[in-house]
């Protein structure tokens, strides 16, 4: 479905996708990488132009602007992220639009061997005579979340161009660093003073996810004791081997990211790095249950205890910190944000889903520290990686969804 939007949501995706706002894990700072901020600027010159209130960018790295009232009604945010999934290459995108798509393959200039199709991607398959956007082959696209700006931006202007229309006054805020899970400063809910809020952040037409992961993330030191190799017998114990060993001790053909899908959850080595002397295991533990995610960590620890048990020279250290917990513990006690989002959708001509997704958003958080937030689509597909692709006729839908989303929040009251 063809709307007045998709012009301008395309110009938009186009021109934010091709830079470079890749989030890094490792880096202490917030945001974690400079590079993020050249998108924030970028953002606050648009706003500013537009005609929106209050913009400017925090000192944790959130560009937050006001879209005035125009009518009575609840404070709404809407809220994306900046930054995209350090998993894969985000360096040097080169958005390429597949017009009119035939229904086929589509080829990659950048990585002949590289083909999406409708076998690899089934949503694709429904999407003959839509305008896609992909990258070029040899890196993600970064419609996570550039998607859910665009969208956010196109909506703001609309607003703000046609005062006639009925809304309450809305918070707009990009925030930094969702990917690696820090992008919800505690600063960040009463800057944005939101009664309640929706990130744009989700997947197929007609997602309302009010329900996410909880998650805790993982760090296994294993220190072991180092010694030249050539007079090494009886005094070197590898950290490296004993790493190894925790790493096969873990579940293979279970409890992992690969082995389950739908509600089970997982425990997932996402990096292990380090030498004979002392090694790094990073983890990511994932479930829809508080008990599930205990059970994950109590697991892992388990592992470790009884790896370090096989040799006492060596010192094994398992530190397990929370990251965000499963929105649905707050939002099903007032699910009111949820049902304008599903009021929206169907007015629209879509039907809203619910399904739980296998991940989390700044949504999470924020529910969490008191900001009801649930997740709303963009569009996006087969995200983090290169064959990344979305419809612009998504988009469009999605920025039809969130203006009828805000008048209905201004009319329920």
């Amino acid at each position: 479905m063809r709307t007045e939007f998709d012009t301008e949501l395309e110009e938009r995706l186009v021109r934010y996708a091709a830079i470079d706002s890749q989030s890094d894990e490792d880096s202490p700072g917030s945001p974690s990488t400079d590079i993020q901020l050249d998108m924030a600027r970028l953002l606050v010159a648009e706003l500013e132009e537009m005609g929106a209130e209050d913009v400017h960018l925090t000192d944790y790295g959130t560009v937050l602007a006001t879209v005035p009232a125009t009518a009575e009604g609840p404070v709404l945010g809407l809220l994306a992220h900046v930054d995209t999934a350090p998993a894969y290459n985000a360096t040097g995108v080169k958005p390429v639009v597949h017009r009119n798509y035939n229904g086929g393959e589509i080829a990659f200039a950048d990585a002949p061997e590289l083909r999406l199709s409708p076998e690899i991607s089934p949503y694709l398959g429904q999407k003959a005579g839509d305008d896609i956007i992909t990258a070029s082959g040899t890196t993600l696209l970064g419609a996570d979340d550039k998607a859910g700006i665009a969208i956010i931006m196109t909506a703001a202007r609309h607003l703000l161009a046609n005062p006639s229309i009925p809304h309450g006054r809305i918070r707009i805020a990009f925030t930094p660093d969702e990917e690696i899970g820090r992008g919800v400063d505690a600063r960040l809910p009463p800057d944005l003073g939101a009664d309640y809020a929706y990130t744009f952040d989700g997947s197929k037409p007609g997602e309302i996810i009010y329900e996410t992961f909880s998650a805790d993330a993982a760090l296994v030191t294993v220190t072991g004791v180092s010694a030249h190799p050539g007079w090494a017998r009886d005094k070197l114990v590898n950290a490296l081997h004993l790493a190894s060993k925790i790493v096969q001790t873990l579940p293979q053909v279970t409890r992992t990211p690969e082995t389950t899908d739908g509600r089970a959850g997982f425990l997932h080595l996402t990096e292990m790095r380090g030498n004979a002397a002392e090694c790094e295991l990073k983890l990511i533990l994932r479930d829809f249950e508080l008990d599930g995610l205990e059970s994950h960590g109590a697991l892992l620890r388990q592992v470790c205890e009884a790896v370090a048990a096989t040799e006492p020279r060596a010192r094994i250290t398992c530190e397990i910190r929370p990251q965000y917990r499963n929105m649905r513990y707050w939002l099903e006690k007032d699910m009111t944000p949820v049902e304008l989002a599903r009021e929206a959708c169907r007015a629209v001509g879509l039907d809203p889903k619910g399904e739980p997704i296998r991940g989390g958003t700044d949504g999470s958080r924020l529910t969490e520290m008191g900001v009801p937030t649930p997740n709303i689509f963009t569009g996006m597909q087969e995200i983090h990686g290169p064959l990344e692709w979305i419809s612009v006729q998504d988009m469009g839908l999605a920025t039809k969804v969130a203006l009828e989303l805000v008048q209905r929040a201004a009319r329920a009251g």
